[in-house]
């Protein structure tokens, strides 16, 4: 187990949102999975274009305003070059770089890689929810299966989402997960109660992932 996981849930956090999820799980017969990412991606090649993209404009204004010879205008070049690629290594710093609906796209994307090789698209009868939650972008999704998108529009989650967010806003992620999942709960309890001989078919517990 890694520091940075500690540092995204607690052990016991994770057991309380685990719970969360059986018990509302015990209403439906939809199956919840909780997974919270640090990052969706790492940026490094936005970081990377942005210095060559200012490597490749800075020596038009110095040839034009200035009298610099062409070895001082490649000095400069480079530097600024490798301090941009040096300032790319903070993350903070990549991430304030990449625009915010490339931030959601990202997210979005990981959530739904997350959802097909995680397993959820295998239950009996496509009932697989996921609730993912990228630290990093500040961006949440929730992606369901096909049985219950059969029945739940994409937008009831949106709610629930935006209290998510903002429960992550106000660095509560445990109370904004285990709410997120109790919410979820209930509006798949009044579409898919549970069944006879309903069983667990994914894992409650919550994925965190680097």
């Amino acid at each position: 187990m890694t520091g940075r996981r500690m540092s995204i849930l607690a052990p016991d956090a994770r057991d309380r949102i685990s719970e969360a999820v059986r018990s509302a799980e015990a209403g439906t017969s939809g199956e919840i999975v909780v997974m919270v990412s640090a990052r969706a991606g790492t940026y490094r090649s936005v970081a990377l274009l942005v210095a060559l993209l200012c490597g490749l404009v800075l020596p038009w204004p110095m040839i034009w305003m200035t009298n610099l010879s062409a070895a001082a205008i490649a000095l400069a070049q480079a530097g600024l070059v490798l301090a941009l690629l040096a300032a790319g290594l903070s993350e903070p710093l990549r991430l304030a770089l990449v625009p915010q609906h490339l931030r959601r796209t990202r997210a979005g994307d990981a959530a739904r890689l997350a959802f097909w090789t995680r397993g959820l698209s295998r239950t009996r009868k496509r009932t697989g929810v996921l609730i993912y939650l990228a630290m990093a972008e500040r961006h949440a999704e929730i992606v369901a299966d096909a049985g219950i998108l059969a029945r739940i529009a994409p937008e009831r989650w949106t709610g629930t989402i935006g209290r998510l967010l903002g429960a992550l806003r106000q660095g509560e992620i445990e109370a904004g997960l285990v709410g997120a999942v109790h919410e979820v709960g209930a509006i798949l309890a009044a579409e898919f109660p549970p069944e006879p001989g309903d069983r667990d078919e994914l894992p409650n517990r919550v994925i965190v992932a680097d």
